[in-house]
């Protein structure tokens, strides 16, 4: 007889993306077999993607093969970007998958707040005065009371405020606050220290490790053939954004954990005294019994021949009364069964997008790859009813299904990152449903349920609908499903500049994602600014077709900066949409709907000279945006770097961090040099200090630090007033630095040589003034300009004191 046990296996923590389905090998089983005998959970708290100690996480994922999870509060959208041009929101959509795919290798899983990285702060008062730190304490809370972490391990230390980052310390008061809130307490919170907290590795050897564990972590796993630190650094190496490569170590490496709440391990197990087994929990011992044979005596030939004893331990999970516990067992348990019977899953749309009311075909395949009993019942597609199948899965046989005419549901959400639905503030993202705000990505957004028998026991296997292509370099290849609107559109410039009082055209592109699209575009702009004509009627034949449209804007006369949008109406749609795809060989295909908006700024300006040369750095558009007041761009291929081919420009600009990116920097830059000694203008933008390819940045001395003045509010002082920079061709003001986004600058200069003439002066509350905004000094006939300023930020945002500052570099001397 048939008994019925159906456990639907939402998984919320589920990648989203549409990487290669994971097939386990032996290996792979067994150590999930023991992961499922172990219940014991770590959870390791920090600021940002990337502050993770990768080699601990990795260690109780894979050591003690505890339920490991990383809490980064923000999604990192305040950082730089080394491999593209994506900022904010789009940088914090690309660090989210780098952590999953960094979680995919160490074994760990992932969480979040909605605290938004608004940029570097020096101190968590600062932090919490732009966070809502109710609401992020709440998360917290949340993300514990969910995880139910018996060991707590906080990256950074919540008892020297204003040493670091102050993000990375509000992550250490904000764990211990929430600690304090818990009813159910972890057993132990640590804060995982080092020598480098304390200074020096010779003042760490001295000081008093009587409250410290310390523990070899670069133990060897056999099944993987690699050490805990190979794997911590493959797991490390997925944050590319941010140029974090890292190469394995082998042999014994200390750990160091300072107690901070609960009693110190005598043994220097972090575990210790906290029962980790089946008998934790009511009705665990007789699943122990089943399962820890299951694991002493592993078939590695043949997983499948665990199948029944794995059926009988999963329906006396169903059974259990914690049920937490039993719903992280499940999970676990329905993972080994599916891949230990070799049993196969997937729906494959016939398209990589659609919109609502579309119809599409669904290719289902279910597969059972051993001689388990194996009975596919039925499916649901999209949460609608269920279609009765009852077929033996017999070994090896493939079923193939398809649906065909599947019609997308009009009431299904356009896909989007769940956290960008809603307006956010500067430092908080607006996240409603509280039940997927910690979670990296949302729930199955196009979930297929598969009920299928496996001895008798029935089981729900969830799996998502994606897209799936023949690459002809990478092979199959899958793709991320999405649900778009009939037709977006994207502004070619999103910040247009008007110096005069003539109209300028605003380009628009219109994209349709389904065949025969029609409608009207409207420019939606305030009223003191003209538009012509007020819409423009469009008939898209084929999916995927732009079509490019054009307004004639006219300015006010006054100075105005205002946004507009660009509004499409349809038949059945009324939106003002961007649809922006993020494509990187690292991570799945990121969609993102934002409102198709930009910027009119009409700005009181003059330049002088007219063609730039621009070396491009890690990922900034600066140039892009001066094409916007009239510059000729030229992009420098580094290769061809020499004086003589460089004479033709009014001036040269390097990128953000050119001198930590660009390898020919290395030794081209005196070709640089030598155009300057010539007569030209060269200008750097900001460079870190670590990394740096060359400490050649400049023809004199020039020493860059880590100073920086986050506020870009700080009042600036003008050193020299009369310097041409501040005056020509443009009267630079107090005005010109108000309305800044993020921070004013960063990586100043905080020693150079006498050459130099410092120009601005500004700090942060309670600091010293610093002087490494923006030098200047002559050298032979030309101007060599280093500035710390936030360029690559303001243009984007029309800020047009930052426009008016720029062109009197460019201008100097002219």
């Amino acid at each position: 007889m048939t008994r019925k046990i159906t456990v639907i296996l939402l998984l919320v923590t589920l990648l989203l993306q549409a990487q290669a389905p994971k097939k386990l090998n032996s290996n792979q089983i067994f150590e999930e077999v023991e992961k499922l005998n172990f219940l014991g959970k770590v959870l390791y708290v920090a600021a940002h993607p990337d502050d993770e100690n990768t080699r601990l996480i990795t260690y109780f994922a894979n050591h003690y093969h505890a339920e490991t999870a990383y809490l980064s509060l923000t999604r990192g959208d305040g950082g730089q970007n080394l491999i593209g041009p994506e900022l904010r929101e789009k940088l914090g959509a690309i660090r989210t998958q780098e952590l999953l795919a960094a979680r995919n290798i160490d074994g760990g899983n992932q969480f979040f707040t909605r605290a938004n990285d608004f940029g570097y702060s020096k101190e968590p008062n600062e932090t919490f005065s732009i966070w809502n730190k109710k609401q992020v304490l709440e998360d917290v809370v949340q993300v514990m009371e969910t995880f139910q972490p018996d060991i707590v391990i906080n990256r950074f230390n919540h008892r020297t405020p204003g040493t670091t980052h102050g993000h990375h310390t509000a992550s250490a008061m904000l764990s211990l606050e929430a600690y304090d809130q818990l009813k159910v307490k972890p057993k132990r919170v640590f804060f995982n220290t080092s020598w480098w907290f304390y200074g020096s590795e010779e003042a760490f050897e001295k000081a008093d490790k009587s409250n410290l564990i310390g523990f070899n972590a670069n133990v060897y796993y056999p099944l993987k053939g690699k050490s805990n630190h190979e794997i911590a650094a493959l797991s490390r190496s997925q944050h590319q954004c941010q140029g974090f490569g890292s190469t394995g170590t082998r042999g014994d490496e200390t750990e160091y954990l300072e107690l901070l709440k609960g009693d110190l391990p005598s043994n220097h197990n972090i575990f210790a005294g906290i029962d980790t087994s089946w008998k934790r929990i009511k009705g665990g011992e007789a699943i122990g019994k089943i399962l820890l044979p299951i694991q002493e005596n592993f078939n590695f030939k043949n997983p499948a021949s665990h199948i029944p004893d794995l059926v009988k331990a999963y329906t006396l999970i169903q059974k259990l009364e914690d049920s937490h516990w039993k719903t992280e067992k499940t999970k676990q348990i329905l993972k080994i069964i599916e891949a230990a019977s070799g049993f196969y899953l997937e729906a494959i749309t016939s398209v990589e997008t659609a919109t609502k009311n579309e119809n599409i075909t669904i290719t289902i395949e279910a597969i059972n790859r051993s001689n388990a009993n194996l009975k596919l019942i039925s499916y649901s597609l999209l949460n609608q009813d269920k279609k009765e199948y009852k077929k033996e899965l017999t070994n090896n046989e493939k079923v193939i299904l398809e649906e065909k005419n599947f019609t997308i549901p009009t009431t299904i959400e356009y896909s989007n990152l769940f956290w960008l639905k809603e307006k956010p503030s500067v430092g908080m993202y607006q996240v409603s449903n509280k039940a997927i705000r910690i979670y990296p990505e949302e729930k199955l957004q196009f979930p297929i349920v598969f009920t299928v028998e496996v001895e008798g026991i029935t089981m729900d296997f969830v799996k998502n609908i994606v897209y799936k292509m023949n690459d002809r370099k990478k092979g199959e290849t899958y793709i991320p499903f999405t649900v778009l609107p009939e037709v977006t559109s994207e502004i070619v410039n999103k910040v247009s500049i008007f110096n005069t009082n003539h109209p300028k055209e605003i380009v628009v592109k219109l994209k349709a994602h389904k065949n025969n699209s029609s409608g009207v575009a409207q420019l939606q702009i305030p009223a003191n600014w003209t538009v012509e004509p007020k819409e423009i009627p469009f008939a898209i034949a084929t999916k995927n077709e732009e079509q490019t449209i054009r307004f004639k804007v006219y300015p006010p006369k006054q100075e105005s900066n205002v946004d507009f949008t660009v509004g499409i109406k349809t038949a059945t749609e009324n939106h003002q949409f961007e649809c922006v795809e993020i494509r990187y060989d690292h991570i799945p295909k990121q969609t993102i709907l934002q409102a198709s908006e930009g910027k009119l700024v009409k700005l009181d300006i003059e330049t002088k000279g007219k063609n730039i040369g621009y070396l491009l750095g890690a990922g900034d558009e600066v140039g892009k945006y001066l094409e916007n007041i009239g510059y000729n761009i030229t992009y420098i291929n580094p290769t061809e770097l020499q004086a003589a081919t460089l004479a033709k420009f009014d001036a040269v600009i390097l990128g953000i961090r050119a001198f930590n990116t660009v390898e020919d920097l290395k030794f081209k830059q005196k070709e640089l040099f030598k155009f300057v000694e010539n007569g030209g203008n060269l200008i750097v933008q900001y460079n870190t200090t670590s990394g740096l390819l060359t400490k050649e940045v400049a023809p004199y001395e020039l020493s860059i630090s880590r100073d920086r003045v986050t506020n870009e509010k700080a009042i600036v002082t003008f050193l020299d007033p009369k310097n041409p920079i501040l005056n020509v061709p443009n009267k630079i003001t107090a005005k010109d630095f108000e309305n800044w986004v993020q921070e004013q600058g960063l990586y100043y200069p905080d020693k150079w040589d006498k050459a130099f003439t410092p120009i601005l002066s500004s700090a942060d509350d309670g600091e010293e003034q610093k002087q490494g905004a923006l030098l200047v000094a002559k050298y032979g006939k030309g101007n060599y300009i280093y500035t710390g300023l936030s360029f690559f930020r303001e243009l984007p945002e029309g800020v047009s004191g930052a426009y008016r500052l720029l062109a009197n570099l460019i201008s100097l001397d002219k």
